[in-house]
């Protein structure tokens, strides 16, 4: 998909505020509501946009514990490592999951309360599991940046005016 200046703009304003109206986003965009509008429609409809969520401080709720997480199976056939995914993005604690390579097959990034509740959680998703072989854990001791926004190209801090 091609991006002009005006949906990178856009982009831009809403991985910063996706709570702007669309008038507020209009004006910060220099476009009109109704090319605001439309153009964030084709962003989510086209799949560029994936959700609008509100990013929430884990102390807020008691899950102060962050743990990396590196899992190694033992037998990496396709539908191992599937059924290992599926029981890992079933957890709610298991924020991110990741297949990588090489190294682990997977790494989790994992939000709980405290060590017990890490420890339920190895118990059920990688110790009841025979097809884990190797589980390396890292516990967060300061989160120094949390960013999910996505670097865009310069153009979308260009302050030209939009064409419609």
């Amino acid at each position: 998909m091609e991006f002009d200046a005006t949906d990178l703009r856009l982009l831009e304003l809403l991985q910063t505020d996706a709570s702007l109206s669309n008038q507020e986003l209009a004006a910060r965009a220099h476009t009109s509501p109704a090319t605001a509008l439309r153009r964030v429609r084709r962003l989510l409809d086209a799949g560029v946009v994936e959700r609008r969520v509100a990013l929430l401080a884990p102390d807020a709720f008691g899950a102060a514990l962050t743990a990396l997480v590196e899992i190694t199976l033992d037998r990496q056939g396709a539908e191992h490592l599937d059924a290992f995914e599926s029981r890992a993005v079933a957890e709610p604690p298991v924020q991110q999951c990741w297949r990588v390579s090489p190294g682990p097959d997977f790494v989790l990034v994992i939000q709980v309360a405290d060590m017990p509740a890490y420890h339920a959680l190895v118990q059920r998703l990688f110790t009841q599991d025979a097809n884990v072989r190797n589980v390396k854990s890292y516990f967060s001791v300061k989160r120094a940046k949390f960013d999910p926004r996505m670097v865009l190209p310069a153009a979308a801090t260009s302050a030209a005016p939009a064409d419609p």
